[in-house]
């Protein structure tokens, strides 16, 4: 049976998720090119698989359903000319490539079987591999000085190794999806291939859309489903001000939300989303990095009678519990010890992802904080992660939730 689409909390039972097992685009890292495509290192990705599989598979014995975003993408083309046509054109760029080399690159994608497009488009392709393509086609190849200018192992098409991360690109809130808009030019052209997927993919036909910006940036790890009717953003290195207002406004006037808590983060990579430092646990309880706990700020943004109003700066925990109706946010923090904390931070051991109220799943490696979660009455399931990290992110990062359980407003604390 499949689940409702939808989702309107962090912590609501799981039913359906997609997830991307990391592939051929991991494999383009180099030490020359891993940091300009947002990874601190080079991963062993044949390891980085594995992790990622055993994810996917404590996910399914949960009883959770994993869309796989490559079979999502391949389906899609398979099914639809638009959609394919749509995945071209985000991957030619003409003002990088020059209009002759866009034009010849455009011909030869458009012959390519679905299945091996979705491949090329989130792998990327370079010049080498273009040319041996195109062996067979003499008509192609023309004059141009791009093609002649640069190196046979340059990119043509880029690798896009964050896709790992699919919480990014979009999000669920009610019974619509919302597409963002990614900060970063390594990222930009990730929510081409999620939009095309919502679009065209049988599985999403009819979905409404919450949200769409292709100008000022939002991205889905900065957004937090604190409550039906209760979203948190951050505002830092990837999503900005005016970015965070338009999410607002387009969800007050489709009266997903009523209240917005827009949270300042510190602009640097190691708290590049709100999620890294603070995420939901239970109905009632966040995991937060202690050395912002005393300092989180929100703006408060609500729908009102006579129109939008804006609050604040004040503390976030106690604009969240007051948006969220409850007297007292309970907050786990990673650990006491201060370099055992930032340690844990920098690992990901905020970035949980629950999988039912009180039920989460952690990177293992983070274990004061998996054992404060578990001293709180938390079920940890843990994975394992030394691969998968290597771009920053944890289990929340890498999983788009589809469709989760409507959860009960949290109980009154005093």
């Amino acid at each position: 049976m499949t689940a409702e689409l939808g989702a309107d909390s962090e912590v609501g039972t799981l039913r359906t998720v997609m997830l991307h097992r990391p592939g051929d685009e991991l494999r383009r890292l180099t030490p020359r090119n891993n940091d300009q495509l947002l990874f601190d290192g080079v991963p062993w990705v044949d390891r980085a698989q594995e992790e990622h599989d055993a994810f996917a598979d404590l996910l399914r014995g949960r009883g959770v359903e994993v869309l796989l975003l490559a079979d999502l993408l391949a389906e899609a083309m398979t099914v639809s000319g638009a959609a394919r046509m749509q995945g071209i054109s985000a991957a030619v760029n003409e003002r990088r490539l020059g209009r002759a080399l866009a034009r010849d690159l455009a011909v030869h994608l458009r012959g390519i079987a679905p299945s091996e497009l979705a491949q090329i488009l989130m792998a990327g392709m370079t010049f080498d591999e273009l040319l041996a393509a195109e062996s067979g086609e003499p008509e192609l190849n023309g004059a141009s000085l791009v093609r002649r200018m640069h190196h046979g192992g340059d990119f043509v098409i880029d690798p896009l190794p964050n896709l790992l991360f699919t919480r990014d690109s979009s999000f669920w809130i009610g019974n619509r999806v919302a597409i963002t808009s990614l900060a970063l030019p390594a990222r930009l052209r990730e929510t081409t291939l999620t939009d095309l997927i919502y679009a065209f993919h049988p599985r999403f036909l009819g979905v409404r859309r919450a949200y769409e910006s292709r100008t000022a940036p939002v991205e889905g790890g900065d957004v937090l489903l604190l409550s039906p009717g209760v979203v948190a953003v951050g505002v830092g290195e990837r999503t900005t001000p005016a970015g965070a207002e338009a999410l607002a406004r387009s969800l007050f006037e489709d009266e997903l939300a009523h209240t917005v808590l827009v949270v300042p983060i510190a602009q640097e990579r190691a708290s590049m989303h709100l999620d890294t430092v603070c995420t939901m646990v239970d109905v009632d309880a966040v995991v937060m990095y202690p050395a912002i706990r005393d300092t989180l700020s929100a703006f408060t943004i609500r729908k009102e009678d006579t129109g939008v109003t804006i609050r604040g700066a004040d503390p976030f925990l106690d604009a969240a519990a007051d948006a969220m109706g409850i007297g007292k946010l309970r907050v786990i923090d990673t650990g006491l010890d201060h370099v055992t904390a930032e340690r844990e931070q920098w690992d990901d051991g905020n970035n949980t992802l629950a999988l039912a109220p009180g039920v989460v799943v952690a990177y293992e490696r983070n274990v004061e904080t998996n054992a404060r979660l578990e001293a709180s009455g938390i079920e940890v399931l843990r994975i394992s992660g030394s691969e998968l990290g290597s771009g920053r992110g944890g289990p929340r990062c890498m999983s788009c939730p589809v469709a989760r359980d409507s959860v009960a407003s949290p109980p009154v604390r005093a």
